[in-house]
């Protein structure tokens, strides 16, 4: 699988990447032998990029990637995690949440997640993960969805990270976030090396060409970019379908089922050009998928392998369903 370099950093990434966030029990629990295997189906296909986070059940997801990687040679993967929620512990914890689901993720509620975007909560939250993953260094460290602390990210979680490059505690540096503007911010104003952007730059929504691409490819850094689906409904556009976690509204559904009407007339699975449309722009390094087992994972590497026309775009542009500048 192709490996694409990280902005100015030594970090490579491969073009489909494995998001961990499902088998730290994404809404529902998953077995852990499930999740293992998942990782390692990953592997077989040749992903050699692994996402995770602190937030992703409450440190879950860390353990168990960690865990899956831990007998693969160190320097022939990418890692990546998150800082800007900390885990403090809860007395007594380990109760269940009154839905089941502690923010999203069905695991006891032990621990309690708080926002630290301090240079000292960077630290922290760097040297629990790495005691969660059982590793010496990440690969990449982003800032997590810092919406609503931009402030105390640019002035002191952001040069924290500048910091632990600098130590080589983590390779490459940058934000993860659901919008563009603030990710765009950190492409042009700081030193980081990669953005994570989730659902800005897809078949549906592709907003992030507006600012976001031409700032990175402007400036030499690069995008990774998650949530190709929209968080389902372009991989499988039907009423009750959700679209960045929602039930989609009925003028998406629609645009959903005619991009799948314009695909599969070229002989092409609306999954498969949901997957290639964001690599061909040149600042996108790599798309990071969502997978929770060993079948979603070999479905998502054969999407992405499949050979994509040419004309299939033009007749998206045509159609009025890419924009003009729509790569």
């Amino acid at each position: 699988m192709r490996r694409n370099r990280l902005g100015n950093s030594a970090v490579e990434v491969t073009e489909l990447s494995f998001g961990a966030a499902a088998i730290g029990n994404l809404f529902r629990e998953v077995d852990p032998a499930e999740a293992t295997a998942a990782v390692d189906a990953a592997w077989d296909e040749g992903v050699r990029y692994f996402d995770t986070a602190p937030h992703y059940g409450l440190g879950l997801s860390e353990r168990r990637l960690g865990e899956a990687l831990r007998d693969r040679p160190r320097d022939s993967y990418t890692l990546s995690t998150k800082v800007g929620r900390v885990l403090d512990p809860l007395p007594g914890g380990g109760a269940a949440a009154s839905d089941g689901l502690s923010e999203g993720f069905a695991v006891p509620a032990t621990h309690r997640r708080r926002w630290d975007f301090s240079a000292a909560g960077v630290r922290r939250s760097i040297e629990d993960s790495l005691r969660r993953l059982g590793l010496d260094r990440v690969d990449i460290a982003y800032l997590h969805d810092p919406d609503d602390h931009g402030e105390a990210a640019f002035r002191e979680a952001y040069p924290e990270l500048e910091k632990l490059r600098a130590e080589g505690v983590v390779g490459a540096i940058g934000a993860g976030m659901n919008q563009t503007a603030m990710l765009t911010r950190f492409v042009v104003d700081t030193d980081a090396d990669v953005v994570l952007c989730a659902g800005r730059h897809t078949l549906l929504d592709q907003s992030a060409l507006t600012d976001l691409l031409p700032a990175a490819a402007a400036r030499g850094r690069s995008v990774v970019v998650g949530g190709v689906f929209n968080s389902g409904l372009l991989a499988d556009p039907r009423p009750g379908a959700t679209y960045d976690y929602a039930a989609a509204p009925l003028n998406l559904l629609d645009r959903a089922l005619h991009l799948k009407a314009v695909t599969e007339s070229h002989g092409v699975p609306l999954r498969a050009a949901a997957l290639r449309y964001p690599l061909t722009h040149p600042a996108v390094a790599g798309v990071l998928v969502g997978t929770r087992s060993p079948d979603e994972v070999r479905d998502a590497a054969a999407q992405l392998r499949r050979e994509i026309p040419d004309a299939l775009w033009d007749d998206l542009r045509d159609q009025g369903l890419l924009t003009e500048n729509g790569h």
